[in-house]
């Protein structure tokens, strides 16, 4: 059938027919084709006309081509649809690892040992002692559907100090070398908020939890300027590809914001891009923050013209669905049906220090998103912004749930209600998941909670509208993924079931399209 065209532009979309306006003549029009306006009818039209990045109308063939210059490059879509420029609300945005680390990701790897031939193949071109560094690796996705091991790791690496991050980015695993520089060992405490994985006979495994990871990370050499910078503009380059045209960035740092602006200033960064700042654990980190946010423009300022936002602050209130981390109000499962007793995962931040680091941030109209993933943690960011918001009723700050996945009845209803009465308490859904990491997720959440999983039919009927994202390098970023999880809602392999999460919660296409254009858009404060 004919395929989809996302249009390359950055600006918001008009709703109904041509203005008569006096304009410019557009630079570009796309004509004869099904041009997916999502305006508030759905209103479906044969052709688009852009002018210095916009679009200035939508109408029927006839009309466009008239509005057309000499000097107008005139496309004819033979019947192809067009949608406006996708967002992605929730993308660590970035290809660095993939650009000069092993990629795990790949989904012809299916079992250890195929993991271990990729690291195998990184060590044959790396001097011994020197470090080999990897990501996206999951263990649902593997044969023998288990964490890599440091013993695994040392067959291959006895030489090299190795380190592997999970596909989520809240554990990895290291080998015998890595952990012997970190001085890990039995014996070794559990760090706050983090979890040291051990064999049966007290040693440590290797896998690290959350924010044990940096009891290994922080030994490895981070990536040089010049990487960094290279992984974010072939990111760029790969959304303008997809026909992604805007990113929520979420925990940059301030190099990550100078290469923003150089390459803003270079004339390269053509993806409209709203960084958070990585935001306090502590609070005495809190005043650090602020000042960063301080220091720029506040949205909807931004600089070059709506292309990088200083957007506010990335807070963290739990960890990981994968690692059975995330703070849940009872304990999670484990393959599928058995249950892990004693482990309801735990906050990432103190409870009561996020509570007053949020509201403090919203009393200085700071816009906050929080990374919530458990129940238990979605309630506790939800209630925190109803009650900042309560003390400080500000309107329009527009603070987010990042990921969101198992909301209570009492979350729905709240971010139903902050959203009608103060524009704020919008989910930033990572459909993605349930197909990506779908598998072993189905496993860990269990029958019950699969159920609730990205509710997206329920929110949509409560009235809460949702940012559709990637989370990657969690998941792969095209955003055509993530609009067929919200509709298919299947997994990856099937290892539970084609549709562990069940359907109830699906949507259709046209729903699943206005959470990655015009919500999401609210969201990043482009419209």
């Amino acid at each position: 059938g004919a395929g989809v065209v996302a249009a390359v532009v950055t600006g918001l979309w008009l709703a109904g027919g041509p203005t008569r306006a006096q304009a410019p003549a557009p630079d570009l029009v796309l004509v004869n084709g099904r041009v997916i306006t999502v305006d508030a009818r759905d209103t479906v039209a044969e052709a688009v006309a852009i002018a210095g990045g916009r679009i200035v109308a939508v109408g029927t063939t006839s009309e466009i081509r008239a509005r057309a210059a000499s000097s107008t490059q005139v496309i004819d879509l033979g019947g192809r649809a067009v949608t406006p420029g996708l967002i992605d609300t929730h993308v660590h945005f970035t290809e660095v690892d993939q650009l000069f680390n092993v990629d795990l990701s790949d989904p012809a790897i299916t079992e250890m040992d195929d993991v271990l031939a990729r690291v195998a193949a990184q060590v044959a071109k790396t001097k011994p002692g020197e470090w080999v560094r990897g990501r996206g690796w999951d263990e649902g996705k593997l044969k023998e559907r288990r964490h890599i091991t440091a013993a695994d790791l040392d067959k291959v690496a006895p030489n090299n100090p190795v380190w592997l991050t999970n596909t989520t980015g809240h554990y990895g695993v290291g080998n015998s070398y890595a952990m012997k520089i970190a001085e890990l060992r039995k014996g070794t405490p559990d760090p706050p908020a983090g979890t040291i994985v051990h064999e049966a006979d007290g040693d440590p495994n290797g896998v690290l939890l959350e924010s044990a990871q940096g009891l290994i990370t922080r030994h490895i050499p981070p990536m040089t300027r010049e990487q960094q910078k290279a992984g974010i503009a072939k990111l760029v380059e790969d959304f303008n590809a997809e026909g992604m045209t805007g990113a929520k960035d979420p925990g940059i740092s301030e190099l990550k914001w100078e290469l923003y602006k150089e390459l803003l200033q270079e004339g390269r960064l053509t993806v409209r891009v709203f960084a958070l700042w990585a935001g306090p654990r502590k609070l005495e980190e809190a005043a650090a923050v602020q000042a960063r946010v301080n220091a720029n423009p506040r949205p909807p300022q931004s600089l070059g013209e709506g292309m990088l936002f200083s957007g506010g602050v990335k807070m963290y209130m739990d960890g990981s669905g994968g690692a059975r981390t995330a703070w849940m109000h009872d304990d999670w499962n484990r393959n599928l049906t058995d249950v892990d007793r004693g482990n309801a995962g735990y906050p990432a931040t103190p409870p009561d220090q996020y509570r007053t680091m949020a509201a403090n941030f919203h009393k200085a109209g700071v816009h906050v998103s929080t990374h919530a993933i458990g129940d238990r943690a979605i309630d506790w960011v939800i209630d925190t912004y109803a009650q900042a918001i309560a003390a400080t009723p500000t309107r329009g700050l527009r603070h987010g749930l990042i990921h969101a996945n198992v909301p209570t009845d009492h979350a729905i209803y709240e971010m139903a209600r902050l959203q009608r009465d103060y524009d704020a308490g919008y989910p930033e859904a990572s459909a993605g998941f349930m197909w990506w990491i779908g598998d072993n997720y189905a496993g860990n959440f269990g029958p019950v909670r699969n159920r609730r999983m990205k509710p997206l039919r329920t929110w949509q009927t409560k009235g809460v509208r949702w940012g559709g994202g990637s989370d990657f390098g969690v998941t792969p970023f095209p955003a055509r993924y993530g609009l067929w999880a919200s509709v298919a809602r299947e997994t990856l392999n099937g290892t539970f079931g084609k549709t562990p999460f069940g359907t109830d919660e699906a949507v259709d296409v046209r729903t699943a399209l206005r959470s990655y254009t015009i919500w999401a858009a609210h969201t990043m404060f482009l419209d």
